[in-house]
């Protein structure tokens, strides 16, 4: 499907981030990102909620379900390279409500090795999800025309903009200036 050529006329869509055509493109698909990472929490909170009566943010359920991902036990070493994070002590924190929660269990201790699974509760909850995120989730995407081949050609776009992501981190990172 050809895209409709950009009117410069209609929108002005300069600001301090995007200057250039260039710019603007990569300002829009990274002002996109954000809400469709809010709506995704929120989608997320939203269904769990449906499930159980607690209060969780996305990441936490997204937690939930990458313990339970492949139903085998997770490091928090696993789980912070699972979803791409490096924030141990707000991992710790989620951990704790979903083990206070009852949906996971920690096993082992720091000379064995520390993993967390999902509980009974925690597979029934994850279970529960599964069959509402089908039910509304998928059933609406699949109502979207060639939507199987948007959803491979964003993943893959996704992919290549987290490698750059982590690049020019690292590069920032590297190249930091010290505070006067």
């Amino acid at each position: 499907m050809k895209t409709p050529e950009k009117t410069p006329d209609a929108l002005d869509r300069r600001w301090h981030l995007a200057r250039t055509p260039v710019e603007v493109d990569v300002a829009e698909i990274e002002y996109a990102l954000m809400r469709a990472y809010e709506a995704f929490g929120r989608w997320q909170s939203e269904c769990l909620a449906s499930v159980i009566d607690f209060a969780a943010s996305g990441p936490e359920n997204a937690m939930l379900h990458i313990i339970r991902m492949n139903d085998r036990p997770k490091t928090i070493k696993d789980l912070a390279r699972l979803a791409n994070r490096e924030d141990i002590p707000n991992i710790q924190y989620s951990l704790r409500k979903l083990i206070a929660a009852g949906l996971v269990v920690r096993q082992g201790s720091g000379r064995s090795g520390v993993t967390y699974s999902v509980t009974p509760k925690g597979l029934e909850v994850t279970e529960r999800y599964a069959e509402i995120r089908t039910s509304l989730l998928i059933e609406a995407v699949r109502s979207v025309p060639n939507f199987p081949q948007k959803l491979e050609e964003a993943t893959r776009t996704l992919e290549l903009l987290t490698g750059i992501y982590e690049q020019v981190a690292r590069i920032a990172a590297t190249h930091r200036r010290s505070s006067p």
